[in-house]
This record gives C-alpha cells, structure tokens and sequence, in this order.
C-alpha cells in the first residue's frame, strides 16, 4: 500500500456505528484515523478489523467536546498520513437520564449539546478550512464531510429532548457546510440512523425489540453498524455526485409517515 490513498477521519470510532463505518471505508479503499475518548480493547478490536481490510489506520484520544484539544487532534490526524479527504462525524452522546421534559438538567443539556453539536460543528470548521488548503487526491472520490445524526433530528422524543435539539442542530450544520463547500467540489451529508444496535440503544433493547416485532418499522429488523456503514462509504466513494447536503435515512422506513 505504497500509493497514496484516501484518507478519513472518523471521531467516535473505536466500537458501534463508528466500527461499521470504519470497517465499511476500510473495505472501499480508505486509510483511517480513529478518533476516540480511550484506546480500549474495543478501540483494538477495530484497528485489527480495519488491517484485515488491507486498510492503514492509526488512532488518535481526545475528546471532541473539548475545543481547546482540537488543535493537537486534527494535526495528528494530518500527521498520520498526509492529508485527509473525508471527516465522519460520528462520536456522540446521549441524555444522561430519561425522563419528563420539564425535569432536564443543565448538565444533560450542555453535555448533549457540546458533544454532539458545538465540538461537532467547530471541528467540521476547521477540516473543512484545511480540505481547501490541500488539492484534491487525483483520481480519488470527491472530498467529503459525512455528520451521523439520528431519527430524532427530525422525530420528537420528549423524554430526551436535549439530545433531538442537539441531532436537530446537526441538520442544519449539514445544510450550511453542503451550501459553504460545493462550489469546492466538498459533499456534505447527513446520514441518519433509526435503531441500531450498538451500546447506547442497549439499555432499551427489550422495548426496541417488542415494537419492532409490533411493527414499528416497515423493515421489521434492527439495523446493524453495518448498515450505516454501507450509507456512508456510498457518499465517500462519490456515488452521489449530484446531491449535496441530502439526509441519507439509516431506518427501516421509521420515518415514513404512516396512517
């Protein structure tokens, strides 16, 4: 692997969503930077899957909530290989408690919203600020800027309604960017998950498990960090040439409307 490839970063990579996307851009011929909070046995695990893919990948700790700490991670995540032509905004978090909307605390909120969108929108900046002072890899896909979102950036939960504010803010980043870099030849999505099973849907797996056997999504399964994967690695090979700032579902059909 002497040639140069493309090269993406992927925060919050180490397990879940962030595995099968890192696996799935391994597979279409990306080199990777993980970024993640703690390099595990987890973390391991997807750093050997992505070597069986005959993919390069190193791997970077820092906490995207902290701005301060974006300066050393994106110029590891250069140093590791050159350039980068791909960010997948995927590290995330949840609320720290179910539970009335009138009751959500501070800390919740802020949590919520300086993960998932403040940390996510400044490192997008500054990525994106350097994908326009490098050239384009020649004979690589187009440049791309890839944010996870979720169901709930469009779908109201009131039980965790500082989490669908922060998914809602990540909507519109995609928007502002996809507008700000197309004329630059950057694609920006939004691919956006339903129910996967991953760690953060597992304290509700049981109930998952009833209502989608009751119907709750037309495809009658869980999807898989696979299938997320599958999503992203479509936009990263450039096979969306024509679209720019698009939401791509990742739900079974939970979000069609139904009567």
């Amino acid at each position: 692997m002497s040639e140069q490839r493309p090269v993406a970063l992927i925060t919050g990579g180490r397990r879940g969503i962030g595995q099968g996307i890192a696996f799935a851009l391994a597979g279409a011929g990306f080199d990777l930077v993980i970024n993640d909070l703690v390099r595990d046995a987890e973390a391991e695990a997807t750093l050997t899957g992505i070597a069986e893919r005959n993919a390069r990948a190193s791997f970077v700790v820092a906490d995207i909530a902290d701005l301060a700490a974006h300066s050393s991670l994106v110029e590891a995540a250069y140093d590791a290989f050159g350039r980068l032509d791909c960010l997948v905004n995927n590290a995330g978090v949840s609320v720290l408690s179910r539970g009335d909307l009138l009751d959500v605390s501070l800390e919740s909120y802020d949590r919520c919203l300086d993960v998932n969108l403040r940390g996510t929108f400044f490192l997008t900046q500054r990525i994106a600020r350097g994908m326009l002072e490098q050239a384009p890899l020649a004979g690589a896909p187009p440049r791309s800027i890839v944010s996870i979102t979720s169901v709930n950036a469009e779908l109201a939960s009131i039980n965790r309604g500082e989490y669908c504010l922060s998914k809602a803010g990540v909507a519109m980043l995609t928007r502002l960017f996809a507008l700000r870099l197309a004329p630059h030849g950057i694609c920006v999505f939004e691919v956006r998950p339903g129910i996967i099973r991953t760690a953060m849907t597992a304290p509700s797996a049981e109930r998952y498990e009833q209502e989608i056997a009751e119907g709750l999504t037309p495809i009658a399964r869980w999807g898989e960090p696979a299938d997320v994967g599958r999503a992203v690695a479509t936009i990263a090979t450039g096979q969306l040439p024509f679209s720019a700032g698009q939401v791509v579902y990742v739900d079974g059909g939970l979000n069609l409307p139904a009567f």
